[in-house]
């Protein structure tokens, strides 16, 4: 019987672009984790902070309407900054602009440290400290989509976008009660804590200075940065926007995306304000369940996302959009029961569907979407779902007010249930629609 042929030699120039490929990848790998701990460590502070403001708020004798402006402060920048942002991504160092972010918010909260220390706080000091750190959690939170497309492998892309939203969900289920925890403390420690993670994001961020220098030559220094963004003036910010947005309708599957994940947060964080408008009677730890179903169902969801045997149904597609709003639509028909625990059951289910159509969206963007205008088309999609969020608080409360528990909730079901069936028959023909309106006359 024969032997099996054998293998060609190696020889030495083979061994050593094996061996720098392995090298490359292996700190390609690193940076990826560096990345994803920068990422959580902001995102835990950030969420905390959510928290912390306002209770900084109450303990310096605000009034309910100051304190909500402190709240409002923490996401109005969302509306004003999203489209901006995602230009200076697009044409700036993603790593730089995480770390200036990272450094600002920990020096803006160290303006309030010390007065906190002797209860001499203004609301005003609160509120503008508020608005810079919302301003810069939306800057950080684009630049970071950057920074990861250019660290995930494309043969490993979904994994390492479920590995991201898993750490992500983990970070936000954290923050909230971490907050609270913290205050327990005091305002000043709770502060303090806070600048310090960070300085550890900023850290994690500065360890991956070498992939900067290979990536994007043009912007070693904050000076260089600094002209760059001097030289984005108005118009050009203005002509960088149009572009972004042309970009997103060149892909029918974003724009029947935008759509999906807007109308469903709209749906869901409305149901979610008239749940807790007539929670008087419910007791506080339930709250905490119900509200912590989203980011339970979204932690199970982006794990689920790693699954070689889930990946195979996610791919994406106008039907997997339809599919996640009829699941909205099963979910919010539940929280017509108005048990608690079926609110609770509801946010799980939207957390989890959500969290796996989200990596499914992400996928495709990074797959499909031309990478100098990647920053700018997810800052349209992310536009729509805040401006959705931050819709949903004064219906909900609207709603709770003029109507029972049960009838709200029915209302907000009905309006997803139009919205699936509207999906489910105009989806399929909004590529034609848009290719009539867009052609010359």
């Amino acid at each position: 019987m024969d032997s099996p042929s054998p293998a060609p030699p190696i020889n030495k120039r083979q061994r050593a672009k094996l061996r720098k490929r392995h090298i490359r990848l292996q700190r390609q790998r690193s940076s990826f984790l560096r990345a994803i701990a920068s990422i959580g460590t902001s995102t835990i502070s950030s969420r905390t902070l959510g928290i912390i403001y306002p209770l900084l708020a109450v303990a310096e004798g605000a009034s309910p309407i100051q304190v909500g402006l402190v709240t409002f402060a923490l996401t109005v920048p969302g509306l004003l900054f999203y489209m901006p942002a995602g230009v200076l991504a697009d044409r700036l160092n993603p790593r730089s602009i995480m770390l200036f972010t990272e450094m600002m918010r920990a020096l803006a909260i160290g303006t309030v440290v010390i007065p906190a220390c002797f209860h001499n706080v203004t609301i005003i000091h609160i509120i503008l400290v508020a608005l810079l750190e919302g301003a810069l959690g939306v800057v950080y939170s684009l630049a970071e989509t950057a920074l990861v497309s250019n660290l995930i492998p494309r043969e490993n892309m979904t994994k390492g976008l479920a590995a991201s939203e898993t750490g992500v969900h983990f970070a936000v289920l954290a923050g909230r009660p971490l907050g609270g925890l913290l205050f327990h403390f005091g305002a000043p420690v709770a502060l303090f804590l806070n600048a310090v993670l960070f300085l550890f994001s900023g850290a994690f961020l500065a360890a991956i200075a070498d992939l900067r220098k290979r990536r994007r030559p043009k912007a070693h220094t904050g000076r260089q940065l600094r002209e760059g963004i001097r030289r984005l003036s108005v118009r050009r910010f203005a002509d960088e926007i149009q572009a972004g947005v042309r970009e997103l309708g060149r892909h029918p599957f974003l724009q029947n995306a935008v759509f999906a994940t807007t109308t469903t947060n709209l749906a869901i964080n409305t149901v979610i304000v008239i749940f807790l408008a007539g929670s008087a009677d419910v007791p506080p730890i339930l709250v905490g369940i119900v509200l912590a179903g989203g980011g339970i169902g979204g932690a199970i969801g982006s794990n689920l996302a790693r699954l070689s045997v889930v990946q195979k149904y996610m791919v994406p597609s106008t039907s997997a959009l339809v599919a996640q709003m009829w699941i909205w639509v099963l979910a919010l028909g539940i929280t017509t029961l108005t048990d608690p625990m079926y609110y609770g059951l509801a946010t799980l289910v939207t957390g989890c569907a959500g969290s796996l159509m989200n990596v499914s969206i992400r996928t495709y963007e990074l797959r499909n979407v031309a990478r100098a205008k990647l920053v700018r088309v997810v800052s349209v999609h992310r536009l729509a779902s805040h401006a959705a969020v931050c819709l949903a608080a004064p219906l909900g409360g609207w709603l709770a007010t003029i109507e029972s528990k049960h009838d709200a909730t029915g209302f907000i079901l009905v309006f997803t249930l139009v919205a699936a069936v509207f999906a489910s028959v105009m989806m399929p023909q909004w590529r034609r629609v848009f290719d009539v309106l867009t052609s010359p006359r």
